[in-house]
């Protein structure tokens, strides 16, 4: 494991610097390569105090800028004073630059008017003191080693706080990212669960229901019947989930979509359900009020006086019904199956007059899909009544309700996920769910309601 660096131990530059500047010092002294004789009568050794004392505070120019700045301010003097070395010199520059690079934030605002103001006094106060236009080089060389390098240092610590402060922006930008791919991931994880769920969920119900009537009849005739309603729903739970595999696997995007369900497919729906449920005494019951103004309760019935009264609409048999028909509606992700089944239908007057958006569509189809295959499930003898009506606002209502209490026949196992989905895809819609129980008189029912907003931005 690496060892931390201390606080003041120098870079291995600044040693370079330090080092480098001293040997060419100790020369120009050693040759008497010197700018200035002494001042005041000092001796000339001292230039070397001056010159070691600047390399030293050489070695602080990262670790302790300021303070070596500071240092290096009185060995300048004292080098002043003595004769100057041109190595002192450049070494203080270096320094100035330095504080103003990696000093403190306060530090690198403050030095560079520092060496404004004193290359203005230098200036003016030899100016002042001499009356000399001479004493105009003595300012721009002070100038020359105090604001020039402070500008350097300052102009190299923007371009690095503009170059890191990208950075972070980049990083920050490449989080925001992960954090929003993770977001479509789960969103989309929980989309294929709730789409596999509502295509397969059914057909396993139904299998698992007439597998446990033909191991618990004794009938030959119930037994074969049942077996074939296991091999129909079998062969459509594997068409749909290699359609749905081909899906996934096509990362191209050019494979052709599927037809998407919409409430046309109802009848169909529930025609299918009336054969798995006929064995458990379940009748299956479609009141469509789509066509109602919620306001005026009374609007359909005045349309026309027939069509508040449930009647008994005459299916044909599901092996009768179009292959093509049950493919556009998506019925074959039903809770399947097929024939010689009727269906309470009552549509309303006008039901098809007004529109509804493809999300909603399907929202309010899966919701009755996973309302029957839990009836299915779970339900007591009795009628399953699905209404569609619409709601204040144009939302459109749904609402499955089936009797609850026991039966003798077969019941499938559940795990709370198709509630889940069915929330879910309310909620993405910004709708409201409720699913529980609830007293019918002396009997109880389960009561799925689902409100559906139709916004104008989602209008065909």
């Amino acid at each position: 494991m690496p060892r931390s660096r201390s606080p003041f131990r120098p870079h291995e530059h600044d040693v370079l610097f330090s080092v480098g500047g001293l040997l060419g010092g100790l020369l120009l002294y050693a040759l008497d390569l010197r700018n200035s004789p002494a001042a005041l009568g000092l001796p000339g050794w001292l230039s070397l105090v001056a010159l070691f004392v600047m390399s030293g505070a050489e070695l602080l120019r990262r670790t302790a800028p300021q303070l070596g700045l500071t240092i290096a301010t009185c060995a300048l003097a004292l080098d002043m004073l003595s004769g100057t070395l041109v190595t002192t010199v450049l070494m203080f520059s270096d320094l100035v630059y330095a504080a103003v690079l990696y000093g403190s934030p306060q530090a690198a605002r403050r030095i560079p008017r520092d060496c404004y103001l004193i290359t203005a006094l230098i200036t003016v106060g030899t100016l002042v003191g001499f009356q000399d236009s001479a004493a105009l080089l003595l300012g721009f060389a002070t100038a020359m080693i105090t604001i020039v390098p402070a500008w350097t240092g300052a102009i190299i610590r923007t371009h690095r706080e503009a170059a890191q402060a990208a950075r972070l922006e980049a990083e920050r930008t490449a989080l925001l990212a992960e954090l929003d791919r993770r977001e479509a991931v789960a969103a989309e994880r929980a989309r294929m669960a709730r789409e596999l769920h509502d295509m397969v969920a059914g057909h396993l119900s139904a299998i698992a229901i007439h597998s446990t009537a033909a191991l618990s009849l004794g009938d030959p005739k119930a037994t074969h019947e049942a077996l074939g309603v296991i091999r129909e729903n079998s062969v459509q739970g594997l068409a749909e989930m290699r359609r749905l595999i081909g899906l996934l696997r096509d990362a191209s995007g050019d494979a052709e979509p599927t037809a998407v369900p919409t409430l046309d497919g109802l009848a169909g729906l529930l025609t299918r359900a009336e054969r798995i449920g006929a064995d458990n005494g379940l009748s299956f019951a479609l009141h469509d009020e789509r066509g109602a103004d919620p306001a005026r309760p009374d609007q359909a019935r005045a349309a026309d006086p027939d069509a508040a009264r449930p009647t008994t609409a005459a299916l044909p048999p599901a092996a009768d019904l179009p292959a093509t028909a049950a493919e556009r509606t998506g019925s074959s992700a039903d809770p399947s199956l097929a024939p010689n089944a009727g269906v309470d239908a009552a549509p309303a007057a006008g039901a098809d007059a007004h529109a509804l958006p493809a999300p909603v569509e399907l929202a309010a189809y899966r919701i009755v899909q996973e309302a029957l295959t839990n009836a299915l499930k779970h339900a007591g003898p009795g009628q399953v009544r699905v209404r569609l009506s619409r709601a204040e606002g144009g939302a459109l209502r749904v609402e499955v309700v089936s009797p609850l209490g026991d039966r003798d026949g077969p019941r499938a196992p559940g795990s709370g996920t198709g509630l889940v989905g069915m929330r879910e895809r309310t909620t993405l819609l910004g709708g409201e769910f409720e699913a529980g129980p609830e007293p019918a008189g002396r009997d109880r029912i389960w009561r799925v309601r689902a409100v559906l907003p139709v916004d104008e931005e989602t209008r065909p």
